[in-house]
């Protein structure tokens, strides 16, 4: 008998989207931003000394943060920094949902909460979104651990007002409240929840440079918060390990951040597109949430959204499908360059009428 195997921890991990290495493929099933970063981050990344790479890169990633604290107007206290905001947000889970009293978060949501809050045995209980996909601000009153939930939400693309939030918050003083905030970038100005930072000690704001910053490729995320907050994360983190963020990705991080303008551009241009993508879907008979994020979850009324999904893979076109419970007949798609959403509409238009 192999007993070692009982002390073994099993888990159902998180399955992300394909990452097809072939050429020739429009790939819009992971929200990666179609454009390139800002042109600081290849100068930095051609200004690089190679020969400092054998040292330790500095583990506050003080450069980055303070570029990061002058751009959102908080202090350098109040900026924690991880390898992508996966690692912000399973270090916050590990960091402040501690008790014995279950976290809530929705039903319809980023599939890696379950399961850090398996990982890390971390009881849960799914809030059901309404029928329209949206929050109730009640499902969030009853006696709870801590509260995370994204917005704009993934996979459906809704983005639910501060006033929610903060009544969320208002009910919830003596548990963390997280907000993750991967796609806040495409909502439009005054939509982040960092502006109530200065009013709720016990809010977290987590951010990525995955999608807006068009930077997946480098794991770069951030949280904001109230000083204790931060301080608390720090220390886990510097009980885990100290040095998570390479000296590339602190260097390139730092070139994104200071080019405000490309920033503002990019999400623009991805803005425009999405609206142009909406107008394009409803043609061709989708329904959807509408979207403030960089994709948009479209359900078809006559074609299952399964048979889609294959057919546009055999076109070279990758989008995502969730095979579960009431979103098995949406698909996620990716905002792409306005010629990839061409292709995408013109490759819809052949599936829907040879399903006809």
């Amino acid at each position: 008998m192999n007993h070692w195997r009982d002390n073994v921890r099993t888990m159902v991990p998180y399955v992300p989207g394909e990452q097809p290495q072939e050429g020739g493929i429009i790939k819009l099933n992971t929200n990666e931003n179609p454009y390139p970063p800002a042109p600081g981050v290849a100068e930095a990344i051609r200004n690089m000394d190679a020969d400092r790479l054998r040292l330790y890169p500095d583990p506050s990633s003080t450069a980055l943060k303070r570029a990061l604290a002058d751009r959102y107007g908080v202090g350098e206290d109040q900026i924690f920094i991880g390898v992508g905001s996966d690692d912000v947000l399973s270090m916050s889970f590990l960091t402040f949902f501690n008790s014995k009293k279950p976290i809530l978060f929705p039903d319809i949501t980023y599939s890696f909460y379950d399961v850090w809050a398996d990982l890390y045995r971390i009881p849960y209980l799914v809030r059901p979104l309404t029928g329209d996909f949206r929050l109730r601000r009640e499902d969030y009153y009853i006696v709870n651990g801590g509260i995370v939930f994204p917005n704009p939400n993934a996979p459906t693309g809704l983005c639910e007002g501060l006033d929610l939030i903060e009544d969320i918050l208002a009910h919830n003083p003596d548990v963390v409240v997280i907000v993750d905030e991967a796609y806040i970038d495409f909502a439009g100005r005054g939509k982040s929840a960092a502006v109530l930072i200065p009013k709720y000690e016990n809010l977290l704001v987590v951010q990525t440079f995955s999608k807006s910053r068009s930077l997946a490729g480098m794991r770069i995320g951030f949280a904001m918060g109230s000083p204790a907050l931060i301080a608390a994360l720090n220390d886990v983190r510097n009980s885990f390990n100290s040095y998570t963020m390479s000296r590339a990705a602190q260097e390139i991080g730092t070139a994104s951040v200071l080019d405000e303008t490309y920033f503002q551009e990019t999400a623009a241009k991805v803005i425009r597109t999405r609206e142009q993508a909406k107008k394009d879907l409803a043609e061709l008979g989708f329904v959807f949430p509408d979207s403030s994020s960089n994709f948009i979850f479209a359900s078809h009324p006559r074609v299952p959204a399964k048979v889609l999904f294959q057919e546009l893979k055999q076109r070279h076109i990758y989008v995502r499908y969730f095979d579960k419970p009431r979103i098995n007949h949406y698909l996620r798609i990716t905002i792409g360059t306005d010629e990839q959403m061409a292709a995408l509409k013109k490759a819809l238009a052949e599936i829907i009428a040879e399903q006809a």
